[in-house]
């Protein structure tokens, strides 16, 4: 098997589980790692044998680096991943894909100029509950996804905000629990039901006064398709309740899946304590099976880091994408999606009206 020769941009906390993947998948020959800070470079790299750079462009030119995993602050994102793309590397980005549109718009356009596969990690879509939804959704076994909804009552910390200096600010972070800690369950709510035609949302800051963006919103949804649905996302309920994404049928019937259950966990901080479960199964003469879904994703929890695997999968079919020459789990015009919905949100409340999309 041809391997890639694999790179890294952003040695933090997420950085960590994306150079654990990196560096064990079979596709990949991790060999290069690129952040700000040299120090942290050159200690991030010694312990996976790579090479430091501060540079990007210098980065995938000096190793003949072919695929690149971006994971810098989201406001950093487009410059990193349009040098990588300039220089003939393939691009995968931590969500979201950006913390604006117009960074969207030039990391897509570079991408398409270098003709790069380019990807956004939004690993919950491979959760086997998730997986499981999907399946029934795309067979028909609720007719017409009609009504979706997604709620988040979780839970974050003055230390959290404190434990980097870009979180928590406009400038920096680019918006708060809609760019932070949303885009997971916003992406499977549009790839559930499809794209959205119109949002009306608000924000605000509930409990959180020592930080400047949104730590809770809500906004109402008009897909393309005619489905309706409805955004509650939070990190103001202590210490953090469930994060759930249901799906409603034209037939009655529901699916539903609990991604996470108290506070979400904080990639290279926490871990995973339960496992994600559907939680909703109404589909006519299916309703016996919830329990039996559920033994099995817990006993499939027991033997997996949940934190990490996920996430190493989707970058294992980024790679395998990007060898076969196919699109990969979540493109990047995905990724796009999803920052055009929580800017239509933003904009919402900005100018008192409801947003039609495409913006």
């Amino acid at each position: 098997m041809r391997r890639l020769r694999t790179a890294l941009v952003g040695c933090g906390k997420v950085g960590q589980t994306h150079a654990l993947a990196l560096s064990s998948l079979p596709e990949s020959e991790f060999v290069a790692v690129c952040d700000a800070n040299r120090d942290r470079a050159e200690t991030f790299a010694a312990r996976f044998g790579a090479s430091a750079y501060t540079d990007v462009a210098a980065m995938v030119n000096g190793s003949g680096v072919e695929a690149v995993l971006i994971a810098t602050p989201h406001p950093l994102h487009a410059e990193a991943a349009v040098r990588a793309a300039e220089g003939g590397a393939h691009v995968l980005i931590e969500k979201p894909m950006a913390a604006t549109l117009e960074d969207c718009d030039a990391i897509l356009a570079a991408a398409g100029k270098a003709r790069i596969t380019l990807g956004v990690i939004s690993q919950r879509r491979l959760y086997e509950p998730v997986r499981r939804m999907k399946q029934a959704i795309d067979a028909g076994k609720v007719g017409r996804p009609v009504l979706g909804v997604f709620q988040m009552y979780s839970w974050r910390d003055p230390a959290y905000y404190q434990s980097d200096p870009w979180r928590g600010k406009w400038a920096t972070e680019g918006g708060g629990v809609l760019v932070n800690q949303s885009p997971h369950q916003l992406d499977l709510l549009m790839w559930f039901l499809g794209d959205v035609e119109e949002v009306s949302g608000y924000w605000a800051n509930l409990n959180h006064p020592q930080i400047e963006v949104d730590d809770t919103a809500v906004a109402s949804i008009r897909f393309r398709g005619g489905a309706l649905g409805a955004v509650i996302t939070s990190v103001s309920q202590k210490p953090g309740l469930f994060t759930k994404v249901h799906v409603h049928g034209s037939n009655g019937a529901s699916v539903g899946v609990e991604t996470d259950r108290g506070a979400t966990f904080i990639a290279g901080v926490s871990e995973i304590a339960e496992p994600p479960l559907n939680d909703l199964w109404t589909i006519p003469g299916e309703e016996h099976l919830l329990a039996g879904f559920q033994e099995q994703d817990r006993a499939k929890f027991v033997g997996v880091d949940a934190a990490s695997h996920y996430h190493a999968l989707q970058i294992r079919d980024f790679l395998q994408a990007a060898l076969e020459g196919r699109p990969p789990l979540v493109s990047g015009e995905a990724g796009r999606t999803v920052v055009e919905l929580f800017t239509a949100i933003y904009r919402s409340q900005n100018e008192h009206k409801p947003i039609r999309l495409p913006l």
